[in-house]
């Protein structure tokens, strides 16, 4: 139990929590390194976000981006990523907190941090400092395969090497429950090898299957998200601290009509039943807190108050919390008109056909009174 005093109140937080943590990676250096693959950044960007808003700290947090899309020279609006084409939300934002980028996003201080096994010159932000009582997010995004993930396009982790590193943390006890999700083609095939317990995963595409990007921006000349992600983010939105959905809803994110392939998941290893497992449970930070006026003997140990209602009336409890960006109306906004600039290739097209007509009307002898 956590005890802290004022002089007017005494709130005490319950010890039975479990501590969140989250690592969230931009999963191909030279994928993602390159502008084409803009999506997979802020695909990462939108899940950091999303569950900052929902209580977990940067502490809590391993972030890591194989290349910089905000400050890429093309760019048209500099230190700034955007996931929708309305382009309302950065989600860069002033408060972004990268632990590993560039070349630093590698295969094997992926598993280094998974596992623990840093240098001891290693500051704490990169490292995964969870126990046996800790809930981890996995999220990975970015080009895969049949049982492989790359990691800039020179070096690639297997689904083997994944599930024996989530082993070694297992027997490590460096996880209570471990929540698995990624967003990529074939992203199935990642899970299949897992045999460690109290993991429960979630894939975008099935084996065979593609994994489809989403909200293309012709401004910025590439594509925002991918279709998974841009869905799940869209459920995310409506989750608040005190919701109550749980991971069957979440299953039922970005369906085959809505993201083209077939998102799977996969629950044999996790020991609680799905549908009792609240999404907070991995994607938010959400403790008990009571408030009390009355003094607290801390000499002689503390007895559990009774709050069962009397007489048998139903207790409501009631809940209020800030005005949250309002993202799930952005999203569904029609994009803004923008300002028309001739497509690519118009001027020099145009001049040629001003040069064909001239050829058919005058013949080539009056080119020269052109020049």
């Amino acid at each position: 139990m956590i005890l802290f005093v004022n002089d007017e109140s005494i709130f005490l937080i319950s010890s039975g929590f479990t501590r969140l943590f989250l690592v969230l990676l931009d999963k191909q250096v030279c994928t993602s390194r390159f502008w084409f693959n803009y999506r997979h950044v802020a695909n990462s960007l939108s899940v950091y976000r999303s569950v900052k808003r929902l209580g977990i700290p940067d502490s809590h947090i391993v972030l890591m981006l194989a290349d910089d899309m905000a400050c890429n020279h093309r760019n048209p609006k500099p230190a700034t990523v955007f996931s929708h084409k309305n382009i309302e939300l950065n989600v860069y934002g002033d408060d972004v907190e990268v632990d590993y980028r560039g070349y630093e996003v590698t295969v094997e201080n992926f598993l280094r941090v998974l596992t623990g096994r840093l240098p001891s010159s290693t500051p704490r932000s990169k490292r995964l400092l969870s126990d046996d009582r800790s809930n981890i997010l996995i999220y990975l995004t970015g080009h895969g395969g049949n049982g492989f993930l790359k990691f800039q396009d020179s070096e690639e982790i297997s689904n083997v090497e994944l599930a024996d590193a989530f082993e070694q943390m297992w027997q490590k006890r460096r996880y209570n429950e471990l929540l698995f999700i990624i967003d990529t083609c074939q992203g199935a095939s990642m899970y299949e090898r897992f045999y460690s317990p109290n993991i429960m995963a979630l894939a975008s595409s099935q084996v065979g299957e593609d994994s489809l990007s989403h909200q293309p921006d012709l401004a910025i000349g590439v594509h925002l998200m991918d279709r998974y992600t841009f869905y799940l983010l869209e459920f995310l939105e409506d989750i608040h601290p005190a919701s109550k959905a749980n991971m069957n809803d979440l299953f039922k994110v970005c369906p085959k009509s809505q993201c083209v392939s077939t998102p799977g998941h996969r629950t044999d290893l996790f020991q609680r039943d799905p549908g009792s497992v609240l999404i907070t449970d991995f994607f938010g930070s959400v403790r008990k807190v009571e408030i009390t006026t009355e003094v607290v003997n801390l000499t002689d140990p503390i007895e559990q108050v009774d709050e069962s209602p009397a007489n048998g009336e139903a207790r409501e409890e009631m809940y209020s919390y800030v005005d949250q960006l309002p993202v799930s109306e952005i999203i569904h906004q029609k994009p803004k008109q923008k300002d028309w600039h001739p497509p690519d290739g118009f001027i020099l097209g145009l001049w040629t056909l001003i040069l064909l007509v001239f050829f058919k009307t005058y013949g080539v002898k009056h080119l020269k009174h052109i020049f």
